[in-house]
């Protein structure tokens, strides 16, 4: 099956690294075009480098999605370029390593922020012109979100109350005919926990460990979950909505250790 996404319009957040990078490499490969979103003013370069389909057009919105102005103006800027929007995948996202007694107020209003409320704004501006394309909506969550672990304590309750945003908004726009779905990745090689402080050392001997706690025995790549996203936002999966879909070698059928 070759997912196609020709004449459509996708938005990605986090697209200068990890799942929303992958992500927007395979939209690209199906004929999509693109408004890509992060905070890495670098990437547009890289990006363009690796994208060289001339039959689809990328565009890059360098900005801070916890700014509702600049959330705003990602969705009016995709607009105004391309006359309308077919595909919303929020896959920006910040880990934190702390527990209830170390976590500050500030630590989870930023994690909220990022995780949750940005999401929220974004889908709520989105709605108006994904009603127009009958489009749909792919929330980047995590096994964390079905499972509490130790130590990621706000990152937890972030993605399990992005994975009820999504069953909510799903029953909310489907007299719309606008899908929601949420995606929940087991450990996958990105840079998300080095950014969280976690260093080199550390977060080999996590993923050494990783394998031992996903029952197929290996973390993920980046690539394997962006092929299930495309899926989930293409026609393919036109009768689903509100679902979570794990891809997490098992992780989520086991206990925490």
């Amino acid at each position: 099956m070759q997912i196609q996404f020709k004449n459509t319009v996708a938005i990605i957040s986090g697209a200068t690294s990890g799942i929303g990078k992958a992500t927007a490499k395979i939209f690209y490969n199906s004929g999509a075009n693109l408004m890509l979103t992060g905070r890495r003013l670098d990437t547009p370069q890289e990006l363009h480098a690796i994208l060289k389909n001339e039959n689809t057009k990328v565009r890059y919105l360098a900005g801070d999605l916890t700014d509702s102005a600049f959330r705003k103006s990602l969705i009016d800027k995709t607009i105004q370029e391309f006359g309308q929007l077919d595909i919303l995948v929020n896959a920006a996202g910040i880990i934190g390593l702390e527990t209830i007694e170390s976590t500050t107020l500030d630590d989870f209003d930023r994690m909220m922020n990022i995780n949750l409320r940005s999401v929220f704004h974004l889908i709520q501006l989105a709605i108006p012109h994904l009603e127009k394309t009958k489009g749909n909506i792919v929330n980047i969550s995590s096994v964390a979100g079905l499972r509490s672990f130790p130590g990621v304590f706000s990152y937890c309750i972030s993605k399990a109350a992005l994975d009820q945003l999504t069953r909510c908004a799903a029953l909310d726009l489907a007299p719309k005919k606008i899908r929601v779905n949420t995606v929940n990745p087991g450990v996958v090689v990105t840079n998300l926990h080095k950014r969280s402080g976690m260093s080199d050392e550390k977060y080999e001997k996590f993923l050494e460990h990783s394998k031992t706690t996903h029952p197929i025995g290996r973390v993920g790549t980046p690539e394997e979950v962006a092929k299930l996203i495309a899926f989930i936002a293409s026609d393919e999966a036109e009768w689903i909505t509100g679902a979570t879909h794990s891809i997490d070698g098992g992780r989520a059928q086991t206990c925490a250790r």
